[in-house]
């Protein structure tokens, strides 16, 4: 087993809380779940604070001791933070970094230039999907929104018909595409062929994202018609420069981190060794931070240096970029928070005693446990940690290749209909400036 399942593993057996049944339990999570809509759109309540307040609820409603849903609650929101928010504050200096030379200029007049009209959709999904591979969906995200952000501003398209492409492009990577971590987990669970995994996860991938991005795009642009929020937008590059980086200086520093963290996992797969000095300066180098502050650094000289900057207005733009974040720092961070507290109250573990009495085929349960975690923890990680351990036992008289089906199943479960719990949907509601409502009608249901 790869130490990264290791550490889900170990993340994921955690002692409930409460001692609720499975009924309280279940009351408890719609009942969190309503608070948290009900007062984002009924009171116009700041989401942090809907959030904050929702998991209160669900302690109390689960029966659990207040100090300690207190307790989970924070270690929900420090260590989502603590995963997630450095890597966003990065990517807003990244994105910083690149408008402010002119690099996003360059590449998104590259883009618009290449790919007009119809053809855009299409382009988003490719560019995404390659970006996404081996990224975390939050690296792919603060990587990708200047530039979606920018496309969808200059060339007056609607946010959805260039977001939309993006974000299923990284979700089916995150889902289904080994050597993406998810994935690698799952295969190593089920003792699955990696090379089999791989190929029949591009087969499903293709027609999947194709539905998911581009044609549904034109569905959910229908649905939500808005544009991209000038709040999140980066200002075009003073026209004063005297020049700007070229476009292949400019893509080189967007894809370092992507081929700093490809590398680590192609590693992980050849040498699968914790003890191997090259596995371990590799696991370092590819890890997200490390990978993102290389991209920050190395752009101080490939984006800031040709546009002629200076020390002073280099640290101006690294403060410029930081201070758009905080608001989504807090709410998705309040998001992992209440994620926390429903995995500490038991509701993953209620969802795996409940299946186990299921008697359906073994690809259909693979994928209705994942989809079950999914919706009550708003995890894909756990969902597909959970799921594959679960299901393991089926997978030894299987083929090899229902074996690599099995991982795909759980790998499409555990992305379904991502919804207030996960702290993924409060990134791309704020990122995208959109409603809980129109999150769910562009975002939640493009998931599905």
């Amino acid at each position: 087993m790869t130490r990264l399942s290791v550490e889900m593993l170990a993340a994921d057996t955690v002692q409930p809380i409460t001692s609720a049944g499975h009924a309280q339990l279940g009351i408890a999570v719609l009942a969190g779940i309503a608070v948290i809509v009900f007062l984002i759109t009924k009171f116009k309540l700041h989401a942090f604070l809907a959030l904050t307040i929702g998991s209160l609820v669900l302690g109390a409603v689960a029966g659990a001791p207040l100090d300690k849903a207190i307790v989970s609650f924070t270690t929900g929101l420090g260590s989502t933070v603590a995963g997630v928010g450095v890597l966003i504050a990065l990517g807003a200096i990244l994105g910083k970094l690149l408008a402010d030379s002119g690099g996003a200029d360059q590449i998104v007049d590259t883009i618009l230039a290449k790919a007009g009209g119809r053809a855009m959709p299409w382009a988003m999904v490719l560019i995404a999907s390659v970006i996404g591979l081996p990224l975390f969906f939050e690296v792919g995200i603060v990587l990708l929104i200047p530039v979606v952000l920018m496309v969808a501003r200059r060339g007056n398209y609607s946010l959805m018909r260039i977001g939309i492409p993006a974000l299923a492009g990284l979700s089916v990577m995150h889902g289904l595409i080994p050597p993406h971590p998810g994935p690698l987990v799952a295969i190593d669970a089920v003792k699955a062929n990696l090379g089999v995994t791989l190929a029949l996860g591009i087969v499903v991938a293709i027609p999947t994202v194709i539905i998911a991005g581009p044609l549904f795009s034109k569905v959910a642009a229908r649905w939500v018609d808005v544009q991209a929020p000038d709040r999140m937008i980066p200002e075009r590059a003073s026209e004063s420069l005297e020049r700007r980086p070229g476009f292949g200086a400019t893509l080189a520093t967007v894809l370092l981190p992507v081929v700093l963290m490809l590398a680590k996992a192609l590693v992980d797969i050849v040498i699968d060794d914790p003890a191997n000095m090259t596995q371990r300066v590799f696991d370092v180098v590819g890890s997200p931070l490390i990978a993102l502050l290389a991209a920050v650094i190395v752009g101080f000289f490939t984006l800031g240096r040709p546009a002629g900057f200076t020390k002073g207005r280099l640290q101006q733009t690294v403060e410029k970029g930081l201070m758009p974040i905080a608001g989504i720092l807090l709410i998705v961070g309040a998001g992992g928070g209440f994620k926390q507290t429903l995995i500490d109250c038991g509701v993953g573990q209620m969802i795996l005693d409940i299946s186990k009495d299921w008697s359906i085929p073994a690809l259909l349960l693979a994928w209705l446990i994942a989809v079950a975690i999914r919706l009550a923890t708003g995890s894909a990680t756990v969902a597909t940690v959970s799921a594959a351990g679960l299901v393991a036992p089926l997978a030894a008289d299987m083929s090899t290749t229902h074996t690599a089906l099995l991982v795909l199943a759980i790998g499409a479960g555990s992305l379904f209909f991502s919804h207030v719990n996960d702290a993924g949907f409060w990134l791309v509601k704020e990122y995208f400036g959109l409603s809980v409502g129109q999150t769910v009608k562009t975002w939640s249901v493009m998931e599905t």
